[in-house]
């Protein structure tokens, strides 16, 4: 029900839908321009041929679009004030606005997504996985991904019961997410140290797990061990944001009496 209701409100604004797809497109000629340009006179960079990164960059940036959740929603009902309301309501708030932002997503999917992967495939030229089971695997890297970062946004959301205003946390939050997750570049790029680091952070798991599957950067055992993290991952994202949650809802219960 919330689902639908958000893919309703979604299709009712078409200019939401032009201004994302307009801003895609632009997106995805930056990035075949610059990749282009970085590749001029060099065969790989890191073993990545041009048409491996731009298959990376271009999955990339599709599996971005989604990792975001409804935190930002959850933050504007405790801002308002909307959240006591919402909490005597005979539903639980977080699934509510759990299945709300994925109804959005499935929006997104047809509506941007879909058509976007059609221009790519034809005039950028990415590639498709190596084999069906690696298709398979990108499939469900990539919903768990997508599960890690909604779990995470929703753990920003919760702390507006403290901060009030999270602007400036969900703009560091962001900032974070694009350049750990490998969202920009490959991971595997980094220097050394810095991939270290990224590789005992969630974010990696987000999306350059499930871009690394598809592109065939991890395969083998080490893609089924990939996903086996993830799967660690959304677990432990998942019981952080539920004790946050029962922290903050007691919080609520001594303020509201």
């Amino acid at each position: 029900m919330f689902a639908k209701s958000q893919m309703q409100i979604n299709t009712a604004y078409s200019a939401w839908y032009w201004s994302g797809t307009i801003s895609s497109v632009m997106r995805l000629m930056i990035m075949f321009y610059f990749w282009h340009a970085v590749y001029a006179g060099k065969d790989t960079i890191q073993n990545l041929t041009l048409q491996d990164m731009l298959t990376y960059i271009v999955v990339a940036m599709f599996i971005q679009g989604y990792v975001s959740g409804a935190g930002n929603e959850l933050a504007q009902e405790i801002r308002h004030g909307n959240i006591a309301i919402e909490l005597m309501r005979p539903y639980d708030v977080i699934f509510k606005l759990i299945f709300m932002d994925f109804g959005g997503k499935i929006t997104h999917l047809f509506r941007e997504t879909l058509p976007l992967m059609v221009i790519a495939f034809i005039f950028i030229h990415i590639t498709m996985p190596a084999s069906p089971e690696a298709a398979s695997l990108f499939v469900i890297s990539a919903g768990l991904g997508i599960w890690i970062g909604t779990f995470f946004d929703l753990m920003i959301g919760i702390v507006a019961f403290w901060t009030v205003n999270v602007w400036g946390l969900r703009v560091l939050k962001e900032g974070v997410i694009t350049f750990f997750s490998g969202a920009l570049v490959p991971i595997t790029l980094f220097p050394g140290w810095l991939e270290t680091i990224s590789s005992y952070l969630p974010f990696q798991a987000m999306v350059f797990t499930p871009v690394s599957i598809y592109t065939g950067i991890i395969d083998g055992q080490d893609a089924y061990m990939a996903v086996l993290i993830q799967l660690g991952w959304c677990l432990g994202m998942f019981l952080v944001m539920k004790l946050i949650w029962a922290q903050a809802i007691k919080k609520v219960t001594i303020f509201g009496g």
